[in-house]
């Protein structure tokens, strides 16, 4: 083949913007693979997010465009993800074994910012990821319910601990280490002692994406977390009404104020759905998120609905990503997943981990 012909499937891939990318495969460096003989194009792709629930569909759509070309008599894709840690805050480096940190936050409690976030990481999971999260909310911690986890983690060297598995997920939580009743009357030192315990001396084993899920508010821990903790994105919750919004925006300005990219928001409880009839209402107001978005340019990721079942899986143990995997509420917590990793996946990849430590001894 000319180059001439390179060129042409080349445009025609220019053509197919991803959804979640925003932009063309050819300009996300993702075309990896191009050969093309007798008329026989064989295309390798290599996205930067997990998306095995994209994937097929994606597939589909190269192959019809690629096919419709002249002279084209059969097409071959493969498509593969391949998730690489991102750049931090300046001073950090990723931990080891855990290659991006997201954090999931709300500017006020009450927003389904705990319901989002184990979601979120059980999302990525079904993607095809691997993922971990940390119940960062000291005082109340809710994973532990919300995973179906009632166990203590072990620990094999006196050290360190073991994150707890279910659902493929790995977890670790305050939540694990006391009874459930028990509450946490402790000075705000102590509680950023313990999250920086819980994140360092947990034995977190190779993930790509490790969620943690934020107290409310903008106080000790988010300081902490923004300080100490090398966090690749945040991702935002909130609810369409003002007074949700008004917080939200505290929660980005300081996201924004430590230098910590804000991945996106995703608006929850955006319409009220009708346990007996299916009837859907916006009771919350509508179009607070995407109005939010526009105005600090950044993604409204996604919108999910205020539904009664959400509330009893979470409850129940088990989320709705695994209650109802292929139901509309699942798939939308997995689209919100695709357009998060995405996201990331166009910033800066981090690079800390391949230069040695440097020790200087005295001989």
């Amino acid at each position: 083949m000319t180059m001439l012909d390179q060129a042409a499937v080349e445009s025609a891939l220019r053509e197919l913007p991803d959804p979640y990318l925003g932009q063309d495969l050819v300009t996300a460096n993702a075309v990896k693979a191009l050969t093309i003989e007798q008329g026989r194009i064989s295309l390798a792709i290599e996205l930067g997010y997990p998306a095995v629930g994209y994937v097929p569909r994606l597939r589909q759509t190269l192959e019809q465009r690629l096919t419709a070309l002249p002279g084209v008599t059969q097409v071959t894709v493969t498509v593969r993800s391949k998730i690489v840690a991102h750049e931090v805050q300046k001073g950090l480096k990723p931990l080891k074994h855990v290659k991006n940190i997201i954090a999931v936050a709300s500017g006020k409690g009450g927003v389904g910012k705990s319901t989002t976030a184990v979601n979120l990481a059980l999302a990525l999971a079904a993607e095809g990821a691997s993922a971990g999260i940390l119940d960062a909310d000291i005082y109340g911690p809710s994973q532990p319910r919300m995973l179906g986890i009632n166990q203590k983690p072990e620990t094999k060297d006196g050290k360190s601990l073991e994150p707890l598995l279910n659902h493929g997920l790995q977890a670790m939580s305050m939540g694990f280490l006391i009874d459930e009743e028990t509450p946490m009357i402790w000075r705000g030192p102590m509680v950023t002692q313990a999250l920086e315990q819980l994140l360092h001396d947990t034995n977190w084993q190779h993930l790509d994406y490790l969620v943690i899920d934020l107290p409310p508010g903008t106080g000790d821990i988010q300081l902490t977390l923004a300080q100490k903790i090398p966090v690749s994105g945040a991702i935002i919750v909130t609810t369409p009404q003002d007074i949700a919004l008004l917080d939200a925006r505290k929660g980005l300005k300081m996201f924004e104020k430590v230098q910590v990219p804000v991945l996106g928001i995703v608006e929850n409880m955006s319409t009220h759905i009708c346990s007996q009839c299916g009837h859907e209402e916006p009771i919350f107001g509508t179009g607070g998120g995407q109005r939010m978005a526009e105005q600090y340019g950044i993604d409204l990721l996604g919108s999910l609905p205020l539904d009664i079942h959400i509330r009893e899986q979470a409850d129940g143990g088990m989320p709705t990503v695994v209650a109802d995997p292929q139901g509309e509420v699942a798939l939308r917590y997995r689209d919100i997943a695709r357009h998060a990793a995405a996201k990331l996946a166009l910033q800066a990849k981090s690079y800390s981990q391949l230069f040695p430590n440097i020790v200087i001894q005295n001989t």
